[in-house]
């Protein structure tokens, strides 16, 4: 009888174990400055739980935003390097950390949950992980929280076409982004393949367009691109109506995604949860010359933030929620629709790079210093 009982408590004690462990990775997320709200449901737990195993979760809950090598991992948990080495190369593939070479010392540290981890899920998304974060993303206060706060987590970048170029901000050139590049990748839209899996989309535009890109040259992989393939990527993403979005700093930016205001989440905090900062807008607005205009509806369709309505048959942009993303522009087939420069006082410039970012981001959440 003693015995069944010592069982029994060993399975409690090591349950509760595992509890604490996803946790600790919970709060250690939500310390970073993108933030991982905790909920009363503990939805995020069974999130984490999907993504990680118990052993990967206790040595990523033990890193934070500070850069760290193996050695000094090694040093601070008690196990052996060879040890911690290898369980860090696993984790890293699974896409909890961020890495870099230091001096040509590996370094690592805890990846944010969004823009980071979740995204990192693109080859292995299935039905339950899709609904698991769509309900996280539902509860009152986790989308405030993630998009919410100041500075966001992304910025609009004008399509190439809709800009001049003698007056385009530097860091608002897209083509530029990727002609500084040496290795360039493409993947599905996390976004639109969640919605798949929810079975509640409602566009059809193409999944594989979201380009990653690096200044070094990489090993190609299963997903590498040419610069002219990324290019063309770009261009069609302009074509077909989809907003550059990239990471809210002029310098250190990666990525381009290349967004629907129906799927991706960043853009459903505009279209669907009210949260109207949850992108940074661009430096640029949009006007639609009524002399010019025949009321074809085409800008109407193409906003994915639904800043253009008709009224008395010729389109209007209600500049409160233009986003200045320029595809009403771009698809105007009478010209009728311009993009402007806002005036040097009321110009936004994003912070100069990630880590300025992150101080900004954390100086908003009260957890500075």
């Amino acid at each position: 009888m003693g015995k069944s009982t010592d069982t029994h408590g060993n399975k409690e004690s090591k349950l509760n174990m595992t509890d604490e462990v996803y946790e600790r990775l919970a709060d250690q997320l939500n310390a970073l400055p993108n933030s991982f709200p905790r909920t009363q449901s503990g939805v995020e737990i069974r999130l984490l739980k999907k993504i990680a195993r118990p052993e990967e979760a206790w040595l990523a809950g033990k890193l934070g935003r500070k850069m760290e090598s193996a050695e000094e991992i090694s040093a601070r948990v008690g196990l052996p390097v060879e040890e911690v080495t290898e369980r860090l190369r696993v984790i890293s593939r699974r896409g909890l950390l961020e890495v870099a070479d230091r001096g040509g010392v590996r370094h690592y540290r805890l990846a944010p949950f969004v823009v980071g981890i979740y995204e990192e899920q693109f080859h292995t998304i299935d039905h339950e992980l899709a609904h698991l974060f769509e309900q996280y993303m539902m509860l009152q206060g986790t989308a405030q929280g993630i998009l919410g706060t100041h500075p966001p987590l992304h910025r609009v970048i004008p399509a190439r076409k809709a800009v001049k170029s003698e007056w385009i901000l530097p860091y608002d050139d897209v083509r530029a982004l990727l002609l500084q590049a040496e290795s360039y990748s493409v993947r599905d839209c996390i976004c639109r393949v969640e919605q798949n899996l929810l079975g509640s989309r409602s566009c059809n535009f193409p999944l594989r367009n979201c380009l990653v890109f690096s200044g070094a040259e990489l090993p190609a992989g299963q997903d590498s691109v040419s610069q002219e393939e990324a290019l063309a990527i770009l261009d069609e993403a302009e074509a077909i109506g989809l907003v550059h979005t990239v990471s809210n700093n002029v310098k250190d930016a990666f990525y381009i995604c290349n967004c629907c205001g129906c799927c991706c989440e960043i853009l459903r905090g505009v279209t669907q949860r009210g949260i109207e900062n949850s992108v940074a807008r661009a430096n640029y607005y949009a006007e639609v010359d009524p002399t010019e205009c025949t009321g074809c509806e085409i800008c109407v369709d193409r906003c994915q933030v639904g800043a253009i309505s008709m009224n008395e048959d010729l389109a209007v942009v209600d500049s409160s929620r233009c986003i200045g993303c320029g595809l009403c522009v771009t698809g105007c087939p009478d010209m009728a629709a311009h993009l402007h420069k806002r005036s040097d006082a009321r110009l936004i410039h994003p912070p100069a790079d990630f880590a300025a970012w992150e101080e900004d981001r954390l100086r908003s959440r009260g957890l500075a210093g």
